[in-house]
């Protein structure tokens, strides 16, 4: 199980926006609950998020490392890391 600490939480909160057309989570403790309830998965680098969708079997052929990094779907987080959020 992930762990989501205050900064993914944050971002999650911030960015929510672009994957749904009204927010789902309004605190830190529902934006937890819902990226739980989702499984939302935390990449610790751009490396692991493309990993991610590989193993996940999803179509990423013939998009850019940046495409991928800016889908809908993925929430930097800052530091680094990536939220994965599948919607």
């Amino acid at each position: 199980m992930n762990e989501y600490d205050e900064a993914v939480l944050k971002a999650f909160l911030k960015q929510q926006d672009k994957l749904f057309p009204e927010p789902v989570a309004d605190s830190m403790e529902a934006a937890e609950y819902f990226l739980e309830d989702c499984m939302a998965t935390v990449c610790q680098n751009a490396k692991e998020v493309l990993e991610y969708f590989e193993e996940t079997g999803s179509d990423i052929s013939g998009m850019s490392k940046e495409e991928i990094l800016e889908a809908d779907e993925v929430f930097p987080v800052g530091d680094g890391r990536y939220l994965i959020v599948e919607g």
